[in-house]
């Protein structure tokens, strides 16, 4: 096919997407590209399908992008899909949203296509974390929940994260089902529209907050201090009200961090694990005399963690606030299957097999991780998620992870003790385990498929002078290669929600005693270091 054919069976294909599209301003939209074939192709490059969480992509007319018509057409696959499920027909679908833009046009043409088909919507009462959208789909028995959000993505994009039954993030086969559902779906404009659907009562947040305060110890002491960011996301109004229910009281919030906002204008990247995000609050922290220091990510289901040690505050990494909860709930006596990512730090699985728990290991995201095990108590992953409640809520929980914080930094303070000092104790017992991250945002995909390539055709043969041991493809269950050299890890991945290319670097420092933490961190620093050098250089990309 010549360019010439190829422009115009692009600019056919968008004249006839126009015809069916619902939305008059996204018409407009796409007919003033018309003339620019380089545009269209991208648009009209395939359709979103879902992936690690959901529907994500550019708020932008087309198929390649987030639009009325995308989530109509989702949204009857879905429905479509529901009514062939056993025991589904008579149960409702539960739609959440954020702030973002357009997420709630999209929750209600999700409500108006589910009503429309004879199934009764509850719309959640206002924007909220995605938590209190998984808590309510069991709360309210219903068939499935949709959660419009892109969570931490920057402020163009927005997604359409679906949950089943049970609680738990879209899993196969049932999201290759729902993909052909989609695809049968036919013309938009023929697609039967109700009403608005129910609004749920503000009760439902009541709900998940007293839900909430099941997580805690009520012997452990309350007094602590602590500063908070939603990061312009809606997770401020749910965090304070469980904090002061708990009896931790008001924490101290960003001012210019505090309202919803989805141009998220104060951070490059709404994303507390990106350099700069968590600056505004440090300072606050700092100025209010804070204990620790609380960000959430916009849709409320990460929660980042720093602490003040000699004067100096640090950012805890996703590992380290992850071993720290689940020593805490080990060491209150929670039995059951603690589990993790095959991306996060090993430490996790050295403490269960000294402490005789199950341990599980599972694919990156939470809908891997909640389904580790019917026993399953806790989860996280170094991407700041922990699911501290899986009876509550079946995915990463920004809000009750936090609440935990909270006991444990508040009950080390009665002890004149901080979360750095029960990290110094946990190196001690199992040796540093350091972790860092080689992540590289991209504009052209391919050059993600290319760096891949490259390592699988030539792996090294060392990592930091010891031999590679174990060569792990997890092709084609998952784009995964670990490589493992005696005490260094080396797991590389593209991104399931962002343009990203990611390596998560992993090395064990052993410590002698006390005296040689500080000396063995030295050593597990410089190690990383070379280790982000080394599989750069593996990756292609130096």
């Amino acid at each position: 096919m010549t360019s010439t054919e190829r422009d115009l069976a692009l600019r056919t294909a968008a004249e006839a997407w126009i015809a069916d599209d619902p939305d008059p301003a996204s018409q407009d939209e796409l007919r003033s590209v018309l003339g620019n074939p380089g545009e269209l192709a991208d648009r009209f490059a395939g359709p979103l399908q879902f992936g690690t969480a959901g529907l994500r992509g550019p708020l932008r007319a087309g198929p390649n992008g987030m639009n009325l018509a995308v989530v109509r057409g989702a949204a009857a696959g879905l429905v479509r899909w529901l009514a062939e499920q056993p025991g589904a027909a008579d149960r409702p679908l539960v739609i959440g949203y954020d702030a973002r833009h357009g997420s709630h046009a999209f929750a209600v043409e999700t409500a108006r296509v589910a009503t429309g088909a004879g199934r009764r919507a509850l719309l959640m009462p206002r924007p909220l974390p995605t938590p209190v959208l998984a808590y309510a789909v069991r709360r309210h028995g219903a068939a499935a929940g949709v959660m419009v959000t892109a969570s931490h993505n920057p402020p163009q994009d927005n997604g359409y994260k679906v949950y089943l039954a049970d609680g738990a993030q879209l899993v196969p086969p049932a999201d290759a089902e729902i993909e052909r559902a989609i695809r049968g779906v036919g013309p938009l404009l023929d697609v039967p529209l109700g009403g608005d659907g129910e609004v749920l009562d503000e009760a439902i947040v009541g709900e998940y907050v007293d839900a909430a305060l099941g997580v805690l110890d009520p012997e452990v002491p309350r007094e602590l201090a602590v500063a908070y960011t939603p990061m312009h996301g809606v997770g401020r109004d749910v965090l304070v009200a469980t904090l002061e229910a708990a009896g931790y009281g008001s924490p101290f919030v960003v001012a210019e961090q505090a309202e919803p906002d989805p141009d998220f204008p104060t951070v490059a990247f709404p994303n507390p694990e990106e350099p700069g995000a968590m600056d505004r609050l440090l300072a606050l922290a700092d100025r209010e005399g804070a204990d620790i220091a609380i960000a959430n990510d916009p849709d409320a289901d990460r929660c980042a963690v720093a602490f003040r040690r000699e004067g100096v505050w640090r950012q805890l990494r996703g590992d380290e606030v992850g071993v720290l909860l689940a020593d805490h709930l080990m060491r209150r006596g929670v039995h059951g299957r603690y589990a993790t990512t095959i991306v996060s730090s090993s430490l996790l699985s050295r403490m269960c097999e000294e402490r005789g728990l199950p341990y599980g290991e599972t694919l990156t995201g939470f809908k891997w991780i909640v389904r580790a095990g019917d026993d399953l108590v806790y989860g996280y992953e170094e991407a700041l998620g922990y699911c501290v409640a899986p009876e509550m809520v079946r995915d990463k929980d920004g809000i009750t992870a936090a609440l935990l914080v909270c006991e444990l930094a508040a009950g080390l303070r009665s002890e004149l003790r901080t979360l750095g000092d029960r990290l110094d104790e946990l190196a001690l017992q199992y040796g540093v385990h350091a972790t860092d991250q080689l992540s590289v945002r991209v504009e052209d995909l391919g050059e993600i498929a290319e760096a891949m390539a490259t390592i699988r055709a030539r792996p090294p043969v060392e990592l930091l002078d010891e031999p590679v041991r174990a060569i792990e493809d997890r092709l084609p269950e998952a784009d995964v290669l670990i490589l493992r050299a005696g005490t260094t890890r080396v797991v590389v991945r593209p991104s399931g929600t962002e343009p990203k290319l990611k390596a998560y670097l992993e090395v064990v420092e052993p410590v002698v005693d006390s005296s040689d933490l500080a000396g063995a961190r030295e050593r597990a620093a410089a190690a990383l270091a070379a280790l982000r050098a080394e599989t750069a250089t593996a990756l292609g990309l130096e």
